[in-house]
């Protein structure tokens, strides 16, 4: 069984997060999915509008997803590669190059982000009221 590991916070759901854990799900047979937690999203500065565990339900809703961990720190991903057992690691191209260390664990994947939608277009289109 291949396994795939991506990363994200997964705020406001949409469809270019989808298309990214689609097709990383299409690299390999199972699909773990580090959520980061609504502390360690506010050690980096963000503000989630849905819950750790809202977010993480979404998720784990998808079929491609089979399962959700916390991410709870940076330095936490060799530990996660090791554990899981993870063949491939997956994150979007705009990271393209800081997870390149991983690339002694396992294969390391960049996927193009959907261009045309982000969550911080979303906050803010609803922000500047563009809805």
């Amino acid at each position: 069984m291949k396994k795939v590991l991506t990363y994200g916070t997964f705020d406001l759901l949409h469809y270019g997060h989808i298309n990214l854990l689609e097709r990383a799900k299409a690299l390999g047979d199972y699909l773990v999915v580090g959520l980061s937690t609504d502390e360690f999203n506010g050690l980096k500065g963000k503000k989630c509008y849905f819950s750790y565990e809202e977010r993480k339900k979404m998720l784990e809703a998808l079929r491609c997803v089979d399962l959700v961990i916390e991410e709870n720190c940076w330095e936490q991903k060799i530990s996660d590669v090791k554990e899981f057992r993870i063949d491939v690691f997956v994150m979007g191209d705009d990271w393209k190059g800081k997870f390149d260390f991983l690339k002694d664990y396992c294969e390391v994947i960049y996927l193009p982000r959907t261009p045309e939608i982000s969550t911080t277009q979303i906050k803010n289109d609803i922000a500047n009221k563009n809805i």
